[in-house]
Formats: structure tokens, sequence, C-alpha cells
């Protein structure tokens, strides 16, 4: 996942966090504050080894002060509005914000504590203010469209013209036409849904450690493997609660464990701690929270002249309207759903075998599903996870595949300060030995971690600035006991895989302007890189170079990997089904129109499900809605559609590798200049029609996911 900005680009800011350091300076005084000043080390990486938690809320706040100052000057300019006075002297603003907001979401989102919790809520509003006070400034947005209104006179080039475009877009979108009775409302609505959006967030966090399964007997875990039940009771003492054992939840709906678990009743246990995490009536519910946002997000799409939110929210999309999403959904529902149903039955069929009369039910699926798999392929995860060590997948898979295909090489750096002493740092280079960036990965889940996998930049790319990217990964695998290795699944690999691909978006950036640089395109064209880098992580050499027992070192066997690709459409059915659900809730929560009142969250969501055919009971959604950290709080509200709308676009272009020779650094360098380096700098359906040679075809999806022959 790429994480999305609060703050549009000219606050360039992101959704992460740094140092758990709770020593916090006296009052207000800045004079000692490390965010201050650019950093020294190297590329300007954020001084985590002297950062304090103190430190954040001051520097932001001091950021946007300077940074409003910044952009009063620029908007009661005399001069007539020019490019560089306008547009180019807006990208150079406000870099104490970015340097200090970049740092404190890594931390935030990585590392939180207390302390950091209650600067997220307090600084969320302020930013959100922030932001409307940029956007909805008449005389700053007069500039920028009498720039937009004469720029096919003013010899540009092609980057300068499209920020321009982009610029004038922002702004409108973001509501400077409004009448300012209109802008007062929206401001207060901004306001109102970034506060909840923050505590969203930090509710959510609390959920899931509160919801996670303790277990005071080593017999219900029967079935798992001795390293994750000796790590389940490391986490259950780490807890607080030795001599039991702790299956801590990850974000999604399923959860690893469900796969092994032989003993019904704590397969029952550990989904309905998943299922309810979020909706247990305490502190922590979030559905009155959601409720809410649903609501504020359709009064300011009324205010903003649309029928919703996913029609103001699609504006600037790949897909445009909310029509052509359903559109795509239609492509994909009946074939997924027909597959589940058709998957449902065999399980079913295998429960009767083994003489058990129940009815297969959501927490039974993974369970029941490994052994279908099993029976048909001959394949058990037990067999593939010795082959995946983590440092194997990263240095000899994730890296050499980029080696291959791009020429960069890597060096980790034992002397850059780090947030969490888990964290990894790697500095990356050129063909010709030039220097690329920093990237950080943080790959082991912690109760003080948001769900889920994502990637962001702590420092930008720039031409016009004069920086380099610092990047960084964050995954939530299990952290293996001590002494233990670090095995990984299949389904962990190709996060891995994924995640670096959002980073060589970053990292490839070629721009001249911060706002229009690598990762900063449309929703569903942002996971087109990263979803096109996982299909790496099976490609023959790139598999036999990382693929390492870890006992004896032994290749992973062709056998293996034979059975590995044969299974590779199986179960995608439920796979294809519970996404499309979840992309389902997202735009039917964003369909609603302002006249509508709060929704019960339950109601609606089994409504919603049912009116879209994605209703299976055997099929939970993804992500249920009181637990959808994507659309309520990272910037996927109607967008979460962008993973499968990508997975086309993915698809469509390996196709194009497999069409022409497969992983070559000449193929990969053709990949880089037509569409890593390019961020967002020309119209993103024109720069994959270029690369690909003709508009995305679905076709190439639907034969991956085993749904056309």
């Amino acid at each position: 996942m790429k994480k999305i900005p609060i703050l549009f680009s000219i606050a360039m800011a992101s959704i992460i966090t740094s140092c758990s350091n709770n020593d916090s300076p006296k009052g207000n005084d800045t004079s000692s504050n490390p965010l201050m000043a650019a950093s020294t080390l190297p590329y300007q990486a954020p001084e985590f080894n002297k950062i304090k938690d103190g430190d954040y809320q001051p520097a932001i706040e001091e950021g946007m002060k300077q940074q409003m100052a910044e952009m009063d000057s620029i908007a009661n300019n005399t001069a007539e509005p020019t490019f560089e006075n306008t547009m180019v002297a807006m990208e150079k603003s406000g870099q104490l914000l970015h340097r200090a907001y970049a740092a404190f979401n890594v931390v935030s989102g990585a590392n939180t504590n207390e302390t950091l919790q209650k600067v997220q809520e307090a600084i969320a509003p302020k930013l959100a203010a922030h932001q409307d006070a940029i956007y909805l400034n008449a005389k700053l947005f007069n500039r920028v469209q009498a720039i937009y209104d004469k720029r096919s006179g003013l010899n540009l080039d092609a980057e300068s013209l499209r920020l321009v475009e982009y610029y004038y877009q922002q702004f409108v979108k973001a509501g400077a036409k409004l009448t300012d009775e209109n802008k007062t409302a929206l401001k207060k609505l901004n306001e109102e849904e970034a506060g909840l959006g923050a505590k969203f967030t930090n509710m959510l966090l609390a959920a899931a450690k509160n919801g996670a399964l303790v277990l005071d007997n080593k017999e219900a875990l029967a079935g798992m493997s001795d390293g994750d039940i000796e790590a389940a009771a490391k986490d259950a003492k780490d807890a607080g609660k030795a001599g039991k054992w702790l299956l801590s939840l990850q974000n999604t709906t399923q959860q690893p464990a469900l796969g092994s678990l032989s003993n019904r009743n704590t397969r029952r246990q550990l989904f309905d701690a998943s299922w309810n995490r979020a909706e247990r009536g305490d502190a922590n519910d979030t559905r009155a929270t959601i409720s809410r946002i649903a609501k504020i997000r359709a009064e300011k799409a009324k205010l903003l002249g649309l029928p919703n939110y996913a029609s103001w929210q699609l504006q600037d999309q790949m897909a445009e309207t909310p029509a052509a999403v359903m559109n795509f959904f239609n492509q994909l529902i009946p074939a997924a759903t027909a597959k589940a149903r058709k998957e449902a039955a065999d399980i079913q069929d295998l429960i009767h075998q083994q003489k058990d009369t129940f009815n297969v039910e959501a927490y039974d699926w993974d369970y029941y599903a490994d052994q279908v798999r099993k029976a048909r392929y001959d394949l058990d995860e037990s067999q593939i996870k010795p082959y995946f060590v983590l440092d194997s997948v990263l240095k000899n898979g994730v890296f050499y595949a980029a080696t291959q295909l791009y020429g960069i090489t890597f060096k980790e750096r034992k002397d850059i300060p780090v947030y969490q002493k888990d964290v990894r740092v790697f500095e990356l280079f050129n063909e010709d030995g030039s220097a690329i960036g920093l990237f950080y990965c943080d790959y082991f889940k912690r109760d003080n971690k948001n769900g889920g996998a994502w990637m962001e930049n702590m420092v930008g790319q720039s031409k016009l600035l004069g920086t380099k990217p610092v990047i960084y990964n964050v995954c939530n695998f299990t952290k293996p006991a001590d002494g233990q290795p670090a095995l990984i699944s299949f389904d962990d690999v190709t996060t891995m895989f994924h995640e670096f691909g959002h980073a060589l978006h970053g990292f490839f950036a070629d721009q001249q302007y911060p706002s229009l640089s690598g990762t900063a395109t449309a929703r569903d064209f942002v996971e087109f890189p990263s979803q096109f880098n996982e299909h790496w992580a099976l490609y023959p050499t790139i598999l036999k170079n990382y693929a390492k027992h870890y006992k004896t070192n032994e290749t992973i066997p062709d056998a293996l990997v034979a059975k590995i690709k044969n299974a590779g459409t199986f179960n995608q059915g439920y796979a294809l089904t519970e996404i499309l659900a979840a992309a389902g809730l997202d735009m039917q929560w964003h369909s609603i129109g302002a006249d509508a009142p709060e929704q019960n969250v339950d109601t609606f969501e089994t409504a919603a499900l049912k009116k879209i055919h994605l209703d299976l009971s055997y099929v939970p959604s993804r992500y249920r809605s009181s637990y959808f950290l994507h659309i309520w709080s990272n910037g996927y509200s109607a967008g979460y559609y962008a993973y499968l709308w990508t997975e086309m676009l993915d698809d469509d272009a390996y196709s194009w590798f497999e069409e022409n020779g497969g992983l070559t650094r000449t193929n990969g360098q053709r990949f880089r200049d037509m569409v890593l380096s390019r961020g967002n700098t020309i119209e993103l359906g024109k720069m994959f029609q270029d690369f690909r040679g003709h508009t995305p075809d679905i076709k190439p999806m639907l034969k991956n996911r085993g749904l056309v022959n």
C-alpha cells in the first residue's frame, strides 16, 4: 500500500511515524528542536537519535506558520502572476512542515505511543485547516487561474505545463470556486473529518491490540508449527501473560493461523476476535465514528456540487467516475462468485468425507482450503515456508531482482539512526555508481504499529529542491522467537516484492517538481508498479536465487516450484471475492447522498453487500467497515478498487515482458524509463499505453486469476 498524504501536493506529507522517546521539551521553545533545520545525515534522513516525541508538534505547528507566511507572500504579490513567482514559489514552500510531518508520519504509524497518538489527534484538524487556508485562498487561486488560462502561450516545458494543470485541478477540487459561505462550511467539515480520521486510527490500533486472542492451553493451538507456537508464547509473555499463548490480530479479516489451527473452536474464537475487534461497544468501537465520517464526506460532496463523495474523489483518477468502477466490478463479480461457490462445494465435500456434518463457515475456509490444495496439488504451507528466510528473500530475491532488471546495487548502512531497533537501512546505487537514496525496512509486527504493509517517503525526490529519496517499507510479519530463523509465507514474500515495487517507483523518480515526483500519482495508478513487481517473486532465476532451505541451504526443488505454480489459480474465487467485497463496500459507503441520515454500520454493510451480489457468508469481506483503515484514515476512500484496477494494468504490462524476453536489463530499463521514472508528469492512461502499446486489457488479469482459460 502507498499511504496517502493528509495534505495535497503543497504539504507533501504522508501518514506515518517516528521515534518513541518520551522526553518532551518544556513549553514551545524550538531552539533545540532537531527538526527545525535540515538534517545533516546523508540524504537529509531524519535524525531519529536526536528527535524526541515532544519535538514533533512544535515543529509541525511552526512549519504551518512558516508556510502560511510564504503562501500569503505569494498571494499578495503585486507583480503579474508568472510560473516562477507562483507555481515554483509554492513548490518551494513549507520545507519545515514537510520535514517535520514526514518524520512524524514514520513513528505515528510504525512505532507509536500514547504521546504520539495525542499529537496525531491534536494536529490532524490543524493540518486540515492549514490546507483549507491555502486551497480556499481566493487571491492565491486567482493567480493560479491566471497562469492556467494563459498556459498555452507561456512556452513551458511539458513537466511545468503539467504542474500548472495539476495545481488548477487540485484547487478547484478542493473548493476554490465555492462561495465564501460554502467555503466556511467546507472548512468546518474538513476539520471535523480530519479529527475523526486520526481518532479512528488510534481507536483501531487499540482495538486490534485488545482483541488479540489469549489461550490458556497449548492444545488449543494444535496444527500450528512449533516455531509459531513458541512465538505465540513469547508474545503472551511480552504482553504480561506468561504461561499463556497470544495470537495477535493482523489488519485483515482472516488471520494467518486460521489456515493451520485444527481445533474448530479456536478457529471460531480467532475469527470472532478479528471480526468484532472494533464492534465491542467499548471505547474502541469505531462504528459511530465511521458513520459520521461517511456523512461528512457526503455533505462535502454536495457543497462541491456533486451527488456523492465517490463522484468527487474520482475526478482526477484513471477511472474518472463511479459508473466506470462499477462497470469494472461487473466484469469480475459473476465469475469470481461462481468460482467461490464451486470452491465452497469442494470444501464442503471434504468436510463430509471427514465424517463431519457442519456447514463450512468463514473461519473454516483457510483450514480446509489448505487441505484441498494439498490433496489436489500435493502442496501445503509447511512444505514451502522453510525455503523462505526473510533475509534471503530481501537480499537474494527483492534486491537481486532489482539488480537484474535495473542494474541497481545495495549496501547496508549501520551508521544511520533508526526509530526502532529492528529497522534496517540500505543505500542504493545506480549501475554507474551514482547514489540513488536510502531504504529503510521495518518488517516485524508490534502492538504499537498499524496493521498491514505500506511504503512512504521520509524525503522526496526533487531536482528543484536538490533532494534524493529516503523511503521506507513497513510490514507486519511474525517475529521469530530468539535463535529461530525468520521464516515467512509465500504471501509474505509477495508483500515484500509489492512494497519494494512502490519503493522503486519512488527511487527512480526523476522530476523537477516535488508535487509530480515518484508515487505522487492517482490511486488507481500508484499500485501498478508495486503489483507489477510481485510477478518477479516466482520468476525462475529469481526464485532459485533466494528460496533456500533454512537448514540445508538446498535450493527449492523444481518439483515443489511446479506445485506452487500449478496451485497458482487455486482459491482465486475466494481471494477475488473477498477483495471485491471490500472494494464494493468502499464504493457503497461513498455513494451515499448528503440527504441520507447517518447509517447504522452493521445494517448498511449487510445491505450493501447484498446489493452488489457479494453477500456470501463463507467469504467475508477482506475488511469489515469498522476496521477498514484504508478508507477511513489512509486515503483510499472511494479508492480501494485501485488494487484491482491496477492489477489489470500490472498483468497486462507483465504480459509485455513475457512477449519480449522476460527479465532482462533492456526490458527493465524500458520500464524504468517509460513508467517508473515518470512520476505524474504525463497523463497516466497515455503513460501506460505508450509502454504497452494499447489501452489496458482485462484478459491477462482474468487469465492469471484462473477465471478464463
